[in-house]
């Protein structure tokens, strides 16, 4: 149905309707007068009406003027069963018609006008489920697939960075999709999937449609999670669907985000999705079924690979895992390169150094630290962005924004100046621990009053038990510190105990650290590969008296790295003391500042022993 017909449609009922409301306007307005019916029969004996119209109810008439130039005067009456009305108003000469038009137009109304309704409700409805790509009812077993033709995609290798080793795995699948010939003709076949996985924001959707980009194909783009509807089967028609279309536009890349929500092992956990796992099967069986010289490549994207069904796995599936991981020192550097290339950088601003000092974070992190550095130097009216913006920037992004409107007490600030000064010296003593950059007093974050900012100088993919004893060491420096100034700990360092007994039992279930325990690894529940977890999941499988010993050994590792702290700040009062002052004056501190605090006290110490030695 066109424009037009619609058009006129609707032009017909709002023309019925407005013929109804002028029929009744145009009686409204004659200002008809409610008479009874015996005055009515008095007017028409004393030859006062001039004319009247009978309807089924209603007698309405008009008086005869009196005066050529006075406006007639209208009247009505209820109609009274009169045999005897018709024989008067011809005696009296008075024109008289019988008008039925009201009752026709009420009769038309009570069955054209529901039919109209109900027909152009139908209308609508079949419309709306019948519409094109935005979707429907009448498309629901269709794809939901986002398809970007080769124009489309301007991503490029080139806008990727910090996976040069992923980049350089999937450049076979972008030489097949653009000569697939030099494959098939010795016999050779392209992998039919590859699984991209990696922690969360480290580019893999990226990488795809970069993959797409380089290989001037069409990219069909879908989440895992929009097969699924709460209607059984669309999820399979979903997947045959999707499969037709990709044939139907060869050689083509299928791109699935987050496999893990349709791809999850079937028959486990403590209920059994049957929906998804019919959506699962069906994904299995056209993945089997299409001949991998037709030219769809089939990529997928998870962060817990550990989960996914391992008939997805096995060759002739995803027969090929590419890891994109974090970035190294070098690759944050060319990320950042990319995303500052978006806004105007001083001159001097070293990029090697604000990657230093982001050990650890993914490509989203630093696009948020480019931008948080750029917002920064507006707010401040500058035309350029400093290193003193990405510098900040970076301590917004670790340790969340400043809360200036969060006042502490004069006692209040006195202790959280002990407990980072505590962190602070703990981290500067112990051989190992990585370097003190900054120590705070400003609150940030959502609880954090203070904060002391340690930046490694290198990546780590490995710790040694005494580099790990010694991180359980810098987290009780502030607690132990405020026992040694005030004599008991307050509710501040409660973050600091999570962290220390989470890395004591890691260190005793996880890496077999615990000479009481032995070389054991007593944690056999799934750990996520690249999802951060405080706790272990699932339920343990060791018993209850393991459990007992766990628990007394990570309260001994923690006691125990306690008890050294505790002598080493009791070494270095004067020094604690002396920063924390410092600190509550300026509220900042850095990590150089309190190093030479701490290089002066033990150049004193050797002059003081030679002066008793004199003595």
């Amino acid at each position: 149905m066109d424009k037009k017909f619609r058009l006129s449609i609707w032009y017909f009922i709002i023309a019925f309707w407005g013929l109804i409301i002028l029929q009744e306007i145009y009686f409204a307005a004659q200002h008809m007068d409610e008479v009874s019916y015996s005055q009515f029969k008095a007017w028409v004996q004393e030859d006062k009406v001039a004319e009247v119209s009978i309807t089924e109810k209603m007698i309405h008439g008009k008086l005869k003027s009196q005066n050529s130039q006075d406006s007639p005067q209208w009247f009505q009456t209820v109609r009274v069963d009169d045999p005897d009305l018709v024989k008067l108003l011809e005696e009296k000469h008075v024109e008289y018609a019988g008008v039925v038009v009201s009752t026709l137009w009420k009769d038309v109304a009570s069955w054209v006008v529901p039919i109209l309704v109900f027909a152009g409700i139908w209308f609508l409805i079949l419309k709306k489920l019948g519409q094109g790509a935005g979707g429907g009812f009448m498309r629901i077993g269709k794809s939901k697939a986002k398809v970007y033709i080769e124009n489309d995609i301007p991503t490029r290798f080139a806008d990727v960075a910090g996976v040069d080793e992923a980049k350089d795995e999937l450049m076979e699948v972008i030489e097949f999709l653009k000569t697939p010939e030099k494959f098939t003709r010795i016999g050779g076949r392209i992998p039919k999937g590859v699984l991209l996985v990696g922690p969360p924001g480290t580019g893999k959707t990226l990488l795809a449609k970069a993959i797409a980009g380089e290989a001037g194909v069409p990219f069909f783009s879908i989440s895992g999670s929009e097969f699924v509807e709460m209607f059984v089967g669309v999820g399979a028609a979903r997947v045959r669907d999707l499969f037709e279309q990709a044939k139907s536009k060869a050689p083509c890349i299928i791109f699935i985000d987050e496999l893990d929500a349709l791809g999850k092992a079937r028959g486990t956990g403590p209920m059994m999705h049957e929906e998804r796992e019919q959506t699962l099967n069906q994904l299995l069986v056209e993945m089997d079924g299409f001949d991998p010289r037709v030219g769809v490549i089939i990529l997928a994207a998870t962060n817990r690979p550990e989960i996914l069904d391992q008939a997805l796995l096995r060759a002739g599936r995803f027969d090929r895992q590419v890891l994109v991981d974090r970035p190294d020192r070098s690759g944050r550097t060319a990320i950042l390169a990319i995303h500052a290339a978006s806004i105007k950088l001083a001159p001097g601003v070293d990029l090697e150094k604000i990657a230093a000092m982001t050990p650890g974070m993914v490509g989203a992190d630093l696009a948020n630290v480019v931008n948080e550095a750029a917002l920064l130097a507006i707010r401040r009216g500058r035309e350029t962005v400093q290193q003193h913006d990405f510098e900040e920037a970076v301590e917004r992004v670790i340790a969340g924004l400043e809360k200036k409107s969060r006042v502490l007490s004069q006692e209040e600030r006195k202790r959280v100046a002990h407990h980072e000064i505590g962190h602070a010296l703990v981290a500067l003593s112990l051989p190992g621990a990585d370097p003190v950059q900054k120590i705070s007093i400003v609150p940030r974050g959502i609880a954090a009053l203070g904060y002391t900012l340690q930046l490694p100088t290198e990546d780590r993919y490995l710790l040694t038990r005494t580099e790990l004893e010694n991180r359980i060491a810098v987290l009780l420096g502030g607690r132990v510190a405020e026992e040694l100034v005030f004599g008991e700990a307050s509710t501040g360092a409660a973050d600091d105990l999570q962290k220390a007994t989470t890395i004591a039992k890691r260190m005793v279930k996880d890496y077999g650290m615990s000479e009481k325990l032995g070389t054991v690894a007593l944690d056999q529940s799934a750990q996520p590969s690249f999802l951060k977890t405080n706790e272990p999941l699932g339920a343990p499988t060791y018993s209850e008296h393991i459990a007992q010993e766990i628990d007394l050994e990570v309260r001994r590792m923690i006691e125990d790295q306690g008890s050294r702290v505790r002598e080493l700040l009791s070494t270095l009062r004067p020094v604690m003391l002396k920063g924390a002052e410092k600190l509550l004056k300026d509220e900042v501190l850095s990590g150089e500042e309190l190093k030479a605090l701490l290089l002066s006290k033990t150049k004193e110490e050797p002059s003081a022993h030679h002066a008793e030695t004199r003595n």
